[in-house]
């Protein structure tokens, strides 16, 4: 099988190329030259953004399989997938469950309503619109019989450069009393990023999927206590009441990473997501205890410290405002 892997040194798209390799692969990763690829593939350089700059990819192929996880200006995408489509069997896109229109009801499939104004020749917008016009560009090239789109949940694991795994890893090592945010039994929805891969390399069928584990595959005191367990940390999780929380100014989502409050819009639609086609499919998820090991065991191989997307905003709470949400949970 030959992959042409469009980006590929970064968390997704590492994965992927370490996922074919293992299976034997030929891969062709195309990127801007920024990161170092992985040791093993064939790397073409080029800007998708830049005039001339999908000029690497002119020549070259046939390839049995495109893989891209761009999320910026649709029209990238749109440029790329016109070049490239009589010269590949099938283009996998990862797209994102935020395509959908806000918000849905617990279990809603790939049938819900997307979002409105989306364009296959747009510059770059927001991000919802931008990953599916990313979807319209894919589908007006390669159509739906030749179209893989992937509209994946919440991504962890190794190599994660957006914070989320890593700051918990991060603020749990450090030990103290640590500021959990409940209720424990908080029922969450993700993908490893390396059961992604694997499902994506894997996919007999093309079509439209959302790839996240189960509804209530793992909770926040899961999570928790597994990234205790690999730290061997002595933090005491104070687990505190979810009004609490953002009474003292802390925001779901991006101030404690993967929570959000229960009984919300925001909960039922970030790990609410029917994912009944995927497992059909062949989705495998692994355990918690596994996507936190090993997400622990490489960042100390990075010596602690996460890459950071430039284009994301660093997440976590501060020490202050997390010690004042310690003390007011104490008082109520």
């Amino acid at each position: 099988m030959r992959l042409l892997l469009l980006g590929g040194t970064e968390f997704v798209g590492r994965a992927v190329a370490e996922a074919a390799l293992e299976h034997g692969w030929d891969v062709t990763v195309f990127h801007r030259g920024r990161h170092a690829p992985v040791a093993g593939v064939g790397s073409l350089h080029g800007d998708r953004t830049a005039p001339d700059g999908l000029t690497a990819l002119a020549d070259g192929g046939p390839w049995d399989l495109i893989v891209d996880t761009w999320s910026a200006e649709p029209r990238a995408v749109r440029d790329t997938a016109r070049l490239l489509r009589d010269r590949a069997d099938r283009y996998a896109y990862v797209s994102s469950c935020s395509v959908y229109t806000w918000p849905q009801p617990a279990g809603y499939t790939e049938d819900a309503p997307v979002v409105e104004g989306a364009s296959a020749d747009a510059d770059q917008t927001d991000y919802a619109r931008d990953k599916r016009g990313g979807e319209l560009a894919v589908l007006d090239a390669f159509g739906a019989d030749r179209s893989l789109l992937v509209r994946a949940g919440l991504i962890l694991g190794p190599y994660e450069n957006i914070g989320r795994l890593p700051w918990w890893l991060g603020r749990i090592a450090r030990g103290g009393r640590v500021l959990a945010p409940g209720p424990r039994d908080l029922p969450l929805q993700y993908v490893d990023v390396r059961d992604l891969a694997q499902w994506t390399l894997g996919a007999a069928d093309a079509g439209l999927y959302n790839l996240v584990s189960p509804r209530g595959h793992t909770t926040m005191g899961e999570l928790l206590d597994a990234c205790v367990t690999v730290t061997g940390s002595k933090a005491e999780l104070c687990w505190t009441d979810p009004d609490t929380v953002r009474a003292a100014g802390i925001a779901p989502w991006t101030g404690l990473p993967v929570w959000v409050p229960p009984d919300t819009d925001l909960h039922t639609t970030l790990h609410g997501a029917d994912t009944s086609r995927a497992a059909a499919a062949g989705l495998r998820c692994r355990p918690v205890t596994e996507t936190v090991a090993d997400t622990w065991h490489w960042l100390r191989e990075t010596g602690g410290v996460a890459p950071q997307r430039p284009d994301r905003p660093v997440l976590g709470v501060d020490e202050e405002t997390e010690a004042k949400a310690l003390a007011a949970g104490e008082r109520g």
